[in-house]
C-alpha cells in the first residue's frame, strides 16, 4: 500500500505546484515528482525528499513532464516515430493508444488495423481486405468528456496491398474533418525475449479487446519472412491489429495464430512494415487490375547443371 505520509508530504511542499512527473492515483491524490522506474507491478516516483513505491494496481494515470500527448516525434513518410517516449505499465498505455485501434469491417468478416498519422492512414493485413473493396472501419474518437465516441467510418479507400508480406494500406476520411488519433511505430528495433508486449484487437467481434504477454523470440522464419513470435493471444480478429511495447510503439503488426496450439501468436516486425509503406507506389491498389502491385508470376525454374533444356511440353 502507499504510505499516508508520501501523499502528506505532498502538501507540505510550500504553495507554488512542483513541476514534474505526475502520478494520478485512484484516490484522486496526485504525486509529483520524478519517475525513476516502471515494471510490470509497481513505479518508483522521486518526490526530492524520498523514494517511493507505488503498485501499479493504484494508478490511473502517469504525466510525463511536458506532455505525454504531446511526446516529440518524427514524421517519416506517412507514419511516424516517437522520441523518447515514457515507458509505463500495460494499463496506462493501453488506455493512451486504444483510440488509434481501429476494427475492420468487409461483407466477408472483421478484422484489426491501426492509424498511423492523424490524416487517416490505417494499416492493416491484406488478407483481412482480400478480395473486398466495400470496406468500413470502426474507431473509437476521444469526446472533450473524455470518453470515446464509437463511429463507423464508410468512406475508406483502399492504397495499396502486398500480399508477400500481408499488408494493406488504407486511407479513411474524419466524419467532422477532424483528426484521428495514432500510434507511433517503433524507432529503432529494440525489442528482447521476454520483453512485456500487448495486443488490442477485435477478437471473434470483440472489440477493443487487449491481451498481454512476452516476446517469445524475435526471429521467428517462415516462408522466407521473420516474424516477431509472442504469447500474448491471438485469435481470429486480431488480424491487423498492433503489438505494442510498453512505451505505446507499435512493434509488429498481428497476422496469425497457430491452431489447434496455445500462446503462439506471430506479428509481422515492424521493419517490413515501414519499407511497405515507403515503397507504397510499388503495391498501389488498381480495382480494375486483379494483378494491380501485388501478385507476380511464379519466376522460371532453376533448371539442373548438366540436363538438357526443356521442351516446351515438359514444361509447367
Amino acid at each position: 500500500m502507499l504510505p499516508r505520509n508520501a501523499i502528506l508530504c505532498l502538501a507540505l511542499t510550500g504553495a507554488a505546484p512542483v513541476m514534474g512527473d505526475v502520478v494520478r492515483l485512484e484516490s484522486d491524490a496526485e504525486l509529483t515528482g520524478t519517475v525513476v522506474k516502471q515494471n510490470e507491478h509497481s513505479l518508483w516516483i522521486d518526490l526530492g525528499h524520498q523514494i517511493i513505491e507505488v503498485p501499479n494496481a493504484q494508478i490511473v494515470d502517469v504525466v510525463i513532464e511536458g506532455t505525454p500527448e504531446e511526446v516529440h516525434s518524427t514524421r517519416d513518410t506517412l507514419f511516424h516515430t516517437a522520441e523518447n517516449p515514457p515507458e509505463l505499465s500495460i494499463r496506462q498505455q493501453a488506455a493512451r493508444v486504444k483510440p488509434s485501434v481501429v476494427l475492420v469491417r468487409t461483407p466477408s468478416g472483421l478484422g484489426s488495423g491501426v492509424f498511423i498519422n492523424d490524416e487517416g492512414h490505417a494499416i492493416t493485413n491484406a488478407h483481412v481486405i482480400q478480395g473486398e473493396q466495400d470496406l468500413q472501419l470502426v474507431t473509437w474518437i476521444p469526446q472533450e468528456d473524455g470518453t470515446l465516441k464509437r463511429t463507423t467510418l464508410k468512406d475508406v479507400e483502399i492504397v495499396a496491398v502486398n500480399d508477400h508480406l500481408d499488408l494493406a494500406l488504407l486511407k479513411a476520411t474524419h466524419p467532422a474533418g477532424g483528426r484521428f488519433s495514432w500510434s507511433p511505430l517503433e524507432r529503432f528495433e529494440t525489442i528482447e525475449v521476454g520483453q512485456p508486449v500487448f495486443a488490442i484487437g477485435n477478437p471473434l467481434g470483440l472489440e477493443q479487446t487487449t491481451s498481454q504477454g512476452v516476446i517469445s523470440t524475435t526471429q521467428r522464419n517462415m516462408e522466407g519472412l521473420s516474424y516477431v513470435q509472442t504469447d500474448a493471444a491471438i485469435n481470429p480478429g486480431n488480424s491487423g491489429g498492433p503489438l505494442f511495447n510498453t512505451r505505446g510503439e507499435v512493434v509488429g503488426i498481428t497476422n496469425m495464430g497457430i491452431l489447434g496450439g496455445e500462446a503462439l501468436g506471430f506479428a509481422i516486425p515492424t521493419r517490413y512494415v515501414k519499407d511497405f509503406i515507403r515503397n507504397r507506389e510499388a503495391f498501389v491498389y488498381d480495382p480494375s487490375n486483379p494483378n494491380s502491385g501485388h501478385i507476380y508470376n511464379e519466376p522460371p525454374r532453376r533448371k539442373r547443371s548438366g540436363s538438357p533444356p526443356l521442351l516446351a511440353d515438359d514444361q509447367d
